[in-house]
């Protein structure tokens, strides 16, 4: 293990909080992730979480949508995401708050450094939605920028798949898994892990990643406390 983790930022795509069921939520996944998140927060560590959206919307996929306005419609349904998970979480007995770049009204807070800092040192799990508030940023840029703004010791992404392969493992048999990479080499070979402008930012702010498997049991967990079977991104 790399260091003792105290503050961690989880990234939760939306396809992994699908399941089986590929769009939506899937309840078990949810409560899954929250029973495991809490027994990260019992052993006193501090978790902020993003999620993506693409359990809802993918809209890259639509050439009749202006990117901007694609983008917005992504941006809110990963705060559909992390209201309905921080939901999740509450019933499993936990604290959590909602933070946004941009107003929502009542559902949520409005984000900043110190707000957040000030809620994760209480105990509250801090769910960072919306994305960086801007279009042409993914949630990749989302969960790399709240990860450096707090102070991380390391962003753990949580994926349909089980780490970073060589090639697309669903179509290729023979791609090759890595257990370890340098975020230098992420950039250069284009990996494609998290997008590229979140890999230089991660790279510049020597932030380290570890990749894994939702659905893998006790995942989220054991990338805290090991055994680990993904993939270590290191600085």
């Amino acid at each position: 293990m790399m260091k003792q983790l105290k503050r961690i930022l989880l990234k939760l795509s939306g396809e992994a909080l699908a399941g089986d069921k590929k769009t939506g939520f899937d309840e078990a996944v949810c409560v899954d992730v929250a029973k495991q998140v809490k027994v990260l927060t019992e052993a006193g560590i501090q978790v902020g979480i993003v999620t993506g959206g693409g359990n809802f919307w993918r809209g890259r996929t639509s050439e009749k949508i202006d990117r901007t306005k694609a983008d917005a419609i992504g941006m809110l349904a990963t705060v559909m995401n992390c209201i309905y998970v921080s939901e999740i979480f509450r019933t499993e007995g936990m604290k959590t708050k909602v933070f946004t770049p941009f107003a929502c009204g009542t559902f949520t807070e409005m984000f900043s450094k110190d707000r957040a800092v000030e809620s994760l040192e209480a105990g509250e799990v801090c769910f960072f939605a919306g994305g960086t508030g801007h279009p042409y940023f993914s949630t990749d840029m989302g969960m790399a920028l709240r990860a450096v703004e707090i102070e991380a010791d390391c962003i753990l992404a949580a994926k349909s798949i089980d780490g970073v392969y060589d090639s697309d493992p669903a179509k290729n048999p023979d791609a090759k898994k890595y257990d370890t990479l340098s975020i230098s080499e992420v950039v250069e070979k284009e990996l494609g892990v998290i997008d590229l402008a979140a890999s230089v930012l991660c790279m510049e702010n020597h932030m380290p990643m570890r990749i894994f498997g939702l659905n893998e049991k006790n995942s989220i967990v054991e990338a805290v406390v090991g055994p680990f079977h993904g993939t270590d991104i290191t600085v």
